[in-house]
Parts: C-alpha cells; structure tokens; sequence
C-alpha cells in the first residue's frame, strides 16, 4: 500500500521512511506541500502522514487540498504545536487520528496497521440508506439490533437478491462502524480457506461470506479451522445462503447458531417504493442527471410485479429505465422483463485525446458487460467467470475495480422473519 509522507524536517523524515523501511507500506516522503500535491496528482495514494506546521501552507490546507483531490484518502495528523482547535478542524477535514510530537515509533506503527486494515476492508457508510416501512423490515431491524449486542456468528438465509449482504452491512454498522469490513464470495475460498493475511487485516472488524450454497466442497474443513484460530476468533463472522441451502455439519455448529431469514421483495411490498426511489437516486448519481419521478402509472406498474429477481431485478430495471428517460417524470415502464437484450448504452467520456477517450469507453463498457453477464446467470459467480473465460480471482478484481458488489446486485435491504436459536 502506498503512504505520502510530508515532513520538512529531514532528520525525522529519515526516521519515520526508515521505521517503515520492511512493513506493508511503500512511502514517499517529501519535505514541503507543493511537492505533496504534484505526487498526488501523479498517484494514488491510500495515506497521508502530514505535519500541521509546513513552509508556504498548512498541513490543514494540505489535508484539504489532498483529501479533494483522492476522497478515499486515510490521513494522519502530527504536531509538536497542535491546539484543540486545530485537531478538532483536522478531524473535520477527514483526519483519521493525530500524533503529538515526539511520539513512540511502536505507536506511529500501530496507528499505521489500523489504517491499513480499514483501507483493505473499508467500513460500510453508515449513512447507507434502510428502508424498513414493512412489518417483515420492522421485524428485521430489531433482530439485528439484538444481533449487534453479542458477537456471535450470524447467517443470512434467503433468495439470491433478497438483500442479505446487505442486511449484513447494517448489523456490521450497528455492532463496530468504524471497524474493516470484507465481503468475499463463497466461491473464492479453496482448499485451505480464507488467506490468513485476510484475517489479520480484519482483526476486530467483520468478515461476510456471500452465497455459501457455493462452498467447494473441500473448503468447509478449512473454514472452520480458520473460525476456530486465533485471528479467526478476533473478527465477527457472517454469511449469506440460499433459502434452500444447507450447511456442512462443521460450518451448521458455528454459522447456524444465530439465523436471520429474509422475505423477498415480493411478500414486503410497502418498501417496494422507497427501494425503487433509492435505486433511482442512485442511478442518477452514476449518470450525472436529475432524479425523476414515479408517476402514478409507474408506480402501479411496480406494485403489481411479481420481482422474481428481488431488489436485484428492481435496481436494473430503474438504471436502465433512467438512460432511457427524457424529462423529469417516469410515466411508466414498457416493459418489465428484463431478459430481452438492451442497447448499450454509455455515457460520452470526458474531452481529451483518441486513446484516453477510448480507454474510457472501453472501461465503460467493460462494466455493462460485466453487469448484463451476472444477470444472465442469475448472480453465480461461477457461472460468470466460466461464460466470461475468466479465473473466480480475476472476475472479482473486475467487479470491485467497476465497484460491483461481489455479492451482485444485493445493495438493499431485505424482509426478515424473527431470529431463531439453534443449539450449537
């Protein structure tokens, strides 16, 4: 992973470079702010480490300059001068922690494994909207507020996008927000289970395993060992399985202990409307354009489906709908069913020369095809990477590059029936 270092005092600049010369980070350090924001502007970088005191600008305004041009960036704060006010603005910049001068190297390192663990596992936005206006979404809540109290192993039961990572997500930002989160297919774990790695980065934080139903066969031994090992015991544990599904003994004695079943969209219709008005608002953020409206027609229309693809099917159809919109109001839907093929459609790239635009309609494209492909197949993974001539490693660094959910399509919640306990 990669860290800027901005220190103007070359002394302790060669300290910190040096202190981090064998771990996970690859640094460039630099002495002044100018120079900060040109390697900015030539690379991503995951963290920032900047003094507040720096020749020609602050490292307040160097923090606000960076995380403008990089959102994503992890930013530390240290300071042999810093005053309340100066750590309460840097934390409002989006600071992630600050460091009083002089401070213990072990610390400064310490700080830097955290950072590491939340920009490999980023937490969930707590802010992500839920839509809970039906019984089944009411009773849903209070199970995971419940769940949130204890650490126990949860399994999300329910259809292929029903909203079980979803649901996942809420309880993770319910029980530890500010914790890493992972979300992996089922499919990608082999032989020997989870990358220990993996399970270091996620200590104290939550790791959910999506479409279970999908495990390898050899791969449940190996699971469990890895619940019952040391870093595995650190982290929170969560899965998604089909309705039918059925778990392995090794994995039903440590995943069915505490089980959440999920109604799909079709037996909790009073959140039909607010999820179809958050996939819109979605789909409009995407495409740079106002969101429209549901007119009455539209909305009937919407009611009267039968949603066999749950949320899923609900969200393509309002992102496709909208390239199709012209005005401010969605009058109705010619057509439902979303087999038949779409144009595809793409948005201009930004100005620029042949190639650059290219690249970026190719990228464009890429994921489209991606999208319409885990459609075809339903969301399995595996049938995906097999249709597309790709490995299950190289079709998930596809996805999260394009930001698709591995788990396809489940970015919204989902109806649930109260908890039951099984004995381990």
């Amino acid at each position: 992973m990669d860290l800027l270092l901005v220190e103007d005092k070359d002394s302790f600049r060669r300290l910190l470079t040096q202190a981090l010369a064998d771990s996970a980070w690859a640094v460039r350090a630099v002495p002044d702010p100018q120079e900060a924001l040109r390697a900015l502007a030539e690379q991503p970088f995951h963290v920032l480490v900047t003094d507040l005191r720096l020749p020609g600008m602050s490292g307040l305004e160097l923090i606000r300059r960076a995380r403008l041009a990089q959102p994503s960036l992890r930013v530390v704060l240290m300071s042999a001068f810093g005053e309340p006010k100066d750590i309460v603005e840097a934390m409002r910049l989006g600071a992630d922690d600050f460091l009083p001068k002089p401070f213990d190297l072990d610390a400064f390192l310490a700080l830097l494994d955290r950072l590491r663990a939340l920009v490999g596992a980023p937490p969930p936005d707590p802010a992500e909207p839920w839509v809970a206006h039906s019984p089944a979404m009411q009773a849903l809540e209070g199970a995971l507020r419940q769940a949130a109290a204890s650490k126990l192993p949860v399994l999300f039961r329910g259809e292929r996008g029903s909203g079980r990572e979803r649901s996942a997500r809420r309880l993770h930002c319910l029980r530890h927000p500010a914790a890493p989160y992972l979300s992996l297919p089922a499919t990608t774990l082999g032989a020997e289970g989870p990358d220990p790695r993996t399970l270091q980065l996620l200590q104290g934080g939550s790791l959910y395993l999506g479409g279970l139903e999908h495990l390898a066969p050899g791969a449940a031994g190996p699971l469990a060992l890895a619940m019952d090992s040391e870093p595995g015991r650190r982290l929170v544990w969560m899965a998604g399985i089909d309705t039918e599904g059925s778990l392995p003994l090794e994995l039903a004695e440590r995943l069915g202990v505490l089980e959440l079943r999920l109604l799909p969209l079709r037996e909790r219709r009073e959140d039909l409307l607010g999820l179809a008005r958050l996939a819109l608002e979605r789909a409009a953020r995407r495409e740079g354009c106002p969101v429209p409206w549901l007119e009455r027609a539209a909305e009937k229309q919407l009611l009267d489906h039968g949603w066999p693809g749950n949320v899923r099917e609900l969200d393509i159809l309002l992102s496709r709908t909208l390239l199709f919109t012209r005005g401010l109001a969605i009058r109705s839907f010619p057509d439902l069913g979303l087999g038949e093929a779409a144009p595809l459609c793409m948005p201009w790239p930004e100005g620029g020369d042949l190639e650059t635009m290219q690249k970026a309609v190719a990228r464009s494209a890429e994921a489209q095809l991606l999208q319409r492909c885990l459609r075809e197949v339903q969301g399995d993974l595996l049938r995906a990477a097999e249709r597309l001539g790709l490995t299950m490693r190289t079709l998930a660094q596809r996805l999260r590059d394009h930001g698709i959910p591995l788990e396809h399509g489940e970015a919204s919640p989902a109806g649930e029936a109260p908890p039951s306990r099984k004995a381990p």
